[in-house]
């Protein structure tokens, strides 16, 4: 029978050591846990978009143009 693999990481609030197993994993504890809400509801972590090619939104602006204008 193969060992259930256990993973030893850090809660992303308080640093201390948190394993896959435990109930509030990634978090160390209900406190960390709201704490990070907090933080999204806030604002105050944010999911940048995509950088775009300078060249692509030329082509884009200007659909007619075949060759982007060159």
């Amino acid at each position: 029978m193969p060992l259930k693999r256990t993973l030893k990481l850090r809660c992303p609030i308080c640093k201390k050591e948190v394993k896959s197993t435990d109930a509030e994993f990634p978090f160390c504890s209900d406190r960390c846990r709201t704490i990070d809400l907090g933080k999204w509801a806030s604002g105050k972590y944010v999911i940048s978009s995509p950088v775009a090619d300078a060249t692509e939104a030329i082509a884009d602006s200007n659909p007619d143009d075949p060759d982007g204008g060159s």
